[in-house]
């Protein structure tokens, strides 16, 4: 059992130590100790105010810790994202419920309260607390002022308490003297507040006192005052903190009278207070224990009935489950964009320089998600990203491509940033914001784009005609392209070749091209060109990227001795059966040990041997997730025709299963040594665990009915 000793020096916690909470705007980290170590607000992009994950002493943070040695439990409530953390000892257990409210579906008469809640309960005996309240906002770089003042959004009988209201003061930060870039400063100041209510569930047991006090962590580099808490709480006791962004305008704090006063006047006080809860503003009701019960209520039915839709009925059911609910949080409601992963500037090798912002919404990694949830049943989110997608599209670059990727507002602009006055998560530098492979030039992404689209035709809404003239641009566009260089997949910052990867990805955007055309028999003018150009590309693919002498697909036409990982997905993508004797040569060879020339060790997959292959960046890395279940699939549809294969798929599947974090979450890569590496959670590493497990559980299937 994990036994922490608490101490004023806490530590890095381990990138896998974490779970996520979310509300489809944005999503905190939540640290297997109780503490918020990643908070965005209001959105994915925004700058954080809690980054502790990156800096240990000024990141920013919002724990809530027993001041007395205890071991610690973690686990998502059954078909939810509401996060629970149970501290353990001899004398008391105490359990903090974390969420970002979310309606019940159907309850459209109140607005999405974007309060970040978290409720502290005590299930048996006592348990002493600390309870630190240490925003820094945007990315640590702006100051700010903290006042106590009276609280007056809570039910009258608690008048005398307080709440903390913490205000950024972007004007005095000391990176605008040093010309950082205005696009990715704030403003306008921003205004949190910190709010509790402490009640009894249990008769004779006393409603908590709870006393908010200012705290001083400058010495640790902090630009602002924190709060602090310091609290006992028995059985029966809860105190629910909750933590915002504070509404512009002010409402009347309650009814006027307190509970005392309405019975002696014959009212009846709960009948009072909701008419007083109804005089307020909708984003500001006044904070009550009915209100805080309907938050966690609603929150909790809405991720039970979303996970009700899927229609997923095969083996590994729990993990396919959790990581559709992962994939669900990645999504920002108001556009139908996907963020890679909500997560910014993790390492892929702890100490390393491969640190990279992916709150943004690549396309490729967008389109795997949504076949990915087409494959679950929930077509809703796919009509949705399929809209944002046909809007770029009619907003392409003057040439007729489109961006790799773009923000979750649709915009272009990902300038990239680094922050020099951050450590790093456990000292891996730089931390950085934006990203600057947006302007790459990666061709593969018409492939996933357009593979998306024609699945998104057979299980989705039906593409419209000026929807398919946007479509037919597209192919247009690959085909007069398809034989130039570019940077892949993997978004190198070296130079161009051509990537065999993205050549079987521009010959998958011609194919559902064309198939749409034929299964939709919508116009096609330039058909010949098309079909030509795909027949030319396969061709060019089994000349150039094939080493006859070591009978393997390579990374590229320029270099056909390295081995990528990448070239896997020749049959998941339908390009090449499986029981190819080239390909099933190339997986052979990817499942060798690094040190016989292969990929795959531990049973876990890397992308290439970055001591072969010159990719721009340097540094270490680990194996890839993504790229160990795509070894998955592969192995899988192999499987069907040499029976061995299909038993190693399942060894495969089985063992990574056991790399999945204490609440079934992905990180990107893992390391040599079993530890997460890279963005957490990693939506493109979901996306494949469920496709792994539904083509293998099928196929596992249909083998036993033979």
């Amino acid at each position: 059992m994990n036994i922490q000793n608490p101490s004023a020096e806490r530590d890095y916690i381990p990138i896998a130590d974490h779970g996520l909470i979310g509300n489809l705007r944005t999503a905190a980290l939540v640290s297997l100790d109780g503490s918020i170590e990643s908070y965005c607000v209001p959105n994915f992009d925004s700058p954080s105010i809690f980054a502790r994950i990156l800096d240990k002493n000024k990141g920013g943070h919002f724990s809530i810790t027993p001041t007395v040695p205890f071991s610690t439990k973690h686990n998502y409530l059954p078909s939810s994202n509401v996060l629970q953390t149970k501290f353990l000892n001899e004398k008391g257990v105490v359990s903090v419920t974390d969420f970002l409210p979310r309606l019940e579906n159907g309850e459209s008469t109140h607005p999405l309260l974007f309060w970040l809640i978290r409720r502290v309960e005590v299930v048996r005996g006592a348990v002493p607390l600390r309870v630190e309240c240490a925003p820094a906002f945007n990315y640590a770089r702006d100051p700010h002022a903290t006042q106590i003042v009276p609280d007056d959004t809570i039910p009258l009988q608690f008048s005398k308490q307080n709440k903390v209201v913490f205000t950024s003061r972007p004007a005095a930060s000391q990176y605008l003297a040093k010309g950082a870039s205005p696009q990715n400063m704030s403003h306008s100041p921003l205004t949190l507040d910190l709010r509790f209510l402490p009640e009894s569930l249990l008769e004779n047991v006393p409603v908590p006192e709870v006393s908010l006090e200012t705290l001083d962590l400058s010495a640790k580099g902090h630009l602002g005052l924190a709060a602090k808490a310091e609290l006992t709480l028995v059985e029966g006791q809860r105190v629910t903190f909750v933590l915002r962004i504070a509404p512009e305008h002010k409402g009347n704090g309650g009814s006027g009278i307190d509970e005392e006063q309405a019975e002696q006047l014959g009212l009846n006080y709960q009948k009072l207070m909701a008419g007083a809860h109804k005089m307020r503003p909708k984003d500001d009701p006044v904070m009550t224990s009915e209100l805080l019960d309907h938050l966690f209520v609603s929150t909790n039915n809405y991720w039970n009935s979303w996970i009700r839709k899927s229609t997923y009925q095969g083996s590994w059911k729990e993990a396919v489950h959790r990581s559709a609910l992962a994939l669900k949080l990645l999504i920002y409601e108001p556009t139908g964009a996907i963020v890679a992963s909500p997560t910014f500037s993790l390492p892929e090798y702890i100490g390393g320089t491969r640190n990279w912002d992916y709150r943004a919404s690549w396309i490729r990694d967008s389109s795997f998600t949504l076949y990915a949830l087409i494959r679950l049943g929930f077509t809703q989110e796919a009509n949705a990203y399929m809209d944002f997608i046909f809007e770029r599209l009619k907003n392409k670059n003057p040439d007729g491509s489109l961006q790799i990727m773009y923000t979750i507002h649709g915009g272009k602009d990902l300038e990239e940033i680094e922050l020099l006055h951050l450590d790093g998560h456990k000292g891996s530098k730089p931390v950085r914001i934006g990203n600057g492979a947006a302007d790459h030039v990666q061709l593969d992404i018409y492939g996933e784009l357009m593979d998306c689209i024609y699945l998104g035709q057979k299980f989705g809404r039906p593409l419209s005609y000026d929807t398919w003239v946007l479509v037919r641009e597209l192919v247009d566009f690959v085909v007069a392209n398809y034989k130039k260089p570019d940077l892949s997949i993997w978004e190198v910052r070296g130079k161009e070749r051509h990537f065999t990867y993205s050549k079987i990805m521009l010959w998958v955007a011609i194919d559902r091209g064309l198939r749409l055309a034929d299964k939709r028999s919508l116009p096609c003018p330039r058909r010949l060109e098309w079909l030509a150009a795909r027949d030319d590309l396969y061709e060019e693919i089994m000349h150039k990227a094939w080493n006859k002498d070591l009978q393997v697909f390579g990374q590229s036409y320029e270099e056909t001795d390295v081995l990528d990982s990448s070239v896997l997905i020749m049959p998941l993508v339908f390009f090449m059966t499986p029981s190819d004797t080239r390909f099933v040569s190339t997986l052979k060879q990817i499942l060798k040990t690094p040190e016989r020339g292969g990929l795959t060790s531990n049973n876990l997959v890397y992308r290439y041997d970055v001591n072969k292959s010159d990719d721009g960046v340097g540094g270490e890395e680990g194996t890839f997730c993504l790229c160990t279940l795509w070894c998955v699939e592969a192995l899988t549809r192999a499987g069907e025709y040499e029976r061995p294969l299909l038993q190693r798929a399942v060894a495969m599947f089985e063992d990574f299963l056991l790399y999945l974090n204490h609440v079934g979450l992905c990180t990107e890569e893992i390391s040599e040594s079993g530890d997460a590496l890279g963005n957490a959670v990693q939506g493109f590493t979901h996306v494949t665990l469920i496709s792994a497990a539904y083509n293998l559980s099928r196929t596992l299937a249909n083998q036993r009915s033979v």
